[in-house]
């Protein structure tokens, strides 16, 4: 995941891909999509990956604190990408923190990244207590641990439900209307 933070060029490349797969579903041309969009969803879906398992591990009751060296990782589009998370925790900025800044690049606002963020945790914590409800609890906990960062909407914000982020993703400019937007969307 390094070569994301490291290189513009991979980054670049990743969201042009989720430009044009975008564009396929919606039998569009690419250059129809706008690139904010693509960017968006390219780091929703990354950021999402990134903090399930952190999510789940800490909801199993163990730390889970790791840098981009303890990720190893396939850049497959459709569907989660092959990730791994070495043993062992090596000092390091945060991946979230980093492919999050790195999508700046993109001219996606800060406000709308973080609040991606919000919205993979908060999803996150969701799926565990529907898969596993005696860990709904300790999954929120984990999930609150990362939405009280006050990047991510401010810190105000809690898990559970009734969750509603402050920030769209932009994904219903897809369809062209605010009628096709996410479930925890401000715009709903």
């Amino acid at each position: 995941m390094q070569v994301l933070v490291d290189d513009p060029d991979a980054l670049a490349n990743r969201v042009d891909r989720v430009r044009a797969a975008l564009a396929a579903s919606g039998r569009r041309d690419p250059q129809d999509i706008d690139r904010r969009v693509a960017a968006s969803v390219a780091h929703l879906g990354l950021v999402a990956r990134l903090l399930a398992p952190m999510i789940g591990v800490r909801a199993l009751g163990y730390p889970a604190a790791w840098s981009l060296d303890d990720l190893a990782w396939q850049d497959a589009l459709g569907g989660p990408y092959p990730l791994s998370v070495a043993s062992g925790h090596t000092a390091g900025r945060p991946p979230v923190e980093a492919i999050t800044e790195a999508f700046g690049r993109f001219d996606v606002s800060l406000k709308v990244l973080w609040g991606n963020v919000g919205s993979a945790v908060n999803s996150a914590a969701q799926q565990i207590g529907r898969a596993r409800p005696d860990l709904v609890g300790a999954a929120r906990n984990a999930a609150d641990d990362v939405l009280k960062d006050p990047r991510v909407d401010g810190g105000v914000l809690r898990s559970g439900t009734a969750f509603r982020r402050q920030s769209c993703c932009l994904i219903y400019q897809l369809a062209g209307d605010r009628s096709v937007c996410c479930g925890d969307c401000v715009l709903l």
